[in-house]
């Protein structure tokens, strides 16, 4: 047993001893490693773990509902029609002719009750009852501009994408997002019940 002990404590003092004389030529290297300093950074965050954090910092921000729209149109590849186009395409004599047509596609009461002046109605939902009066308008059109009450609506751009695939060409079809919202804030002229009855209802600030 005293032979176990002094073979141990043997090892013991030889290993004590090799790690100072390693720590010491540490020391004196140029090369040497500073214990104080870290060689792997983030090595406690698992590979991926950053670069898959960014993405849900991104996803649970706040995202701007306007921005919000524009983006789902871009995947559909509609293209976006601004307020000041909108305006002028309207106010364009060219849209007498039907070179510049406007659908509405929103429903039944929505429309009644009040559309911009001369615009189609074009429920996607009830495509049947629409496409055969609408779809001849669009195809004779330099433009059509399709659009429904404005923010988070979806119908202006559900019917543009059903319109496209009836054969109205993508590059003269545009989506309006500001809808009816954003022409009767700009104070713009509304019709109210069927198309071309010459009723009007003052549009609202």
């Amino acid at each position: 047993m005293r032979a176990f002990t002094a073979v141990a404590m043997e090892a013991l003092i030889v290993a004590a001893l090799a790690v100072i004389v390693a720590l010491a030529a540490n020391a004196v290297s140029p090369r040497g490693l500073r214990l104080d300093r870290d060689y792997f950074p983030g090595a406690a965050t698992p590979p991926g773990a950053a670069s898959s954090a960014a993405p849900h910092a991104v996803a649970g921000a706040p995202v701007d509902p306007a921005e919000a729209v524009l983006r789902r149109l871009a995947q559909q590849k509609l293209r976006v029609a601004t307020s000041s186009e909108v305006l002028a395409w309207f106010h364009d004599p060219m849209r007498e002719q039907g070179l510049f047509v406007f659908v509405d596609a929103r429903d039944d009461a929505h429309y009644q009750a009040g559309h911009i002046p001369g615009a189609w109605q074009f429920n996607h939902y009830r495509p049947e009852n629409h496409l055969p009066t609408v779809l001849p308008a669009c195809l004779t059109a330099i433009k059509v501009v399709v659009y429904c009450t404005g923010g988070q609506c979806e119908d202006s751009e559900f019917a543009a994408v059903m319109l496209r695939s009836a054969g109205v060409p993508a590059d003269s079809l545009v989506v309006y997002p500001g809808g009816m919202a954003e022409w009767t804030a700009n104070r713009q002229p509304v019709e109210i019940g069927a198309r071309r009855s010459g009723q009007f209802s003052p549009s609202k600030p």
